[in-house]
């Protein structure tokens, strides 16, 4: 048992400052290529840097305007990672299937873990289609032969499931931003010690957690303090 850190990549080139924030912006709602010297993916590359050190591993969930680049896709092979599909376009099926086969032609090999970006709240970006449908996405994630989804849920107490044909379902994580967890509640105490006894899903956005001190060392403490592992 341990903790399975999920890592959203949501902003190809993060919030600041502002010229990287309207990099982000036209990338996601029109095209941008992928210029390394604006900092393209540069909070993912910090993060996996940090967990190379440690050798933890994680699920990294791509949008379509976040596809990793050769440098980043070189960090998740000497980290073990998995990459994920961060679902934006869920409109349809055919929508579905045009992101993954699109993610998997960048880094050449399937794609078995799926996400949804956006919780139904809020309409992020041109391509994106607000509502949060969870059991639509899992039932497209079968029929495709990918193995897991992950939740938005913010109670993370709630646990996984797996099927009899061994798909499993996280509907809910550890949202390691206070505005997406109750934080009396869960605590980062509460998180390491659930940790030790049960899979819990740790969810972490790279641009957040290095824009703010207190989440940095919450996440550091984390890392040293638990396991984290891939779903076999």
């Amino acid at each position: 048992m341990a903790v399975i850190l999920r890592i959203d990549v949501d902003r190809p080139y993060g919030r600041q400052p502002f010229l990287r924030h309207v990099l982000s912006r036209l990338s996601s709602d029109f095209y941008c290529p992928r210029i390394e010297e604006f900092g393209y993916l540069r909070e993912l590359k910090e993060i996996l840097e940090m967990l190379k050190a440690r050798d933890s591993r994680a699920y990294i969930f791509m949008r379509r305007c976040t596809s990793p680049s050769e440098p980043v896709r070189r960090l998740i092979t000497e980290g073990r990672h998995a990459v994920g599909l961060h679902l934006e376009n869920s409109r349809s099926f055919e929508t579905f299937v045009a992101e993954k086969s699109s993610l998997e032609r960048t880094i050449g090999r399937p794609v078995l873990a799926l996400s949804k970006h956006g919780s139904g709240k809020g309409k992020y970006g041109f391509h994106h289609y607000a509502p949060y449908e969870p059991d639509k996405y899992v039932s497209w994630a079968h029929r495709t032969g990918m193995k897991l989804f992950f939740g938005n849920a913010e109670d993370p107490s709630i646990t996984g499931s797996r099927d009899n044909g061994g798909f499993q379902v996280f509907p809910s994580a550890f949202w390691l931003e206070p505005p997406w967890r109750d934080t009396n509640r869960f605590s980062v105490d509460w998180l390491i010690e659930k940790g030790r006894s049960s899979d819990i899903v740790l969810l972490i956005h790279p641009e957040n957690v290095l824009a703010d001190a207190t989440l940095m060392k919450d996440f550091q403490r984390i890392l040293r303090s638990t396991e984290t592992r891939l779903i076999q």
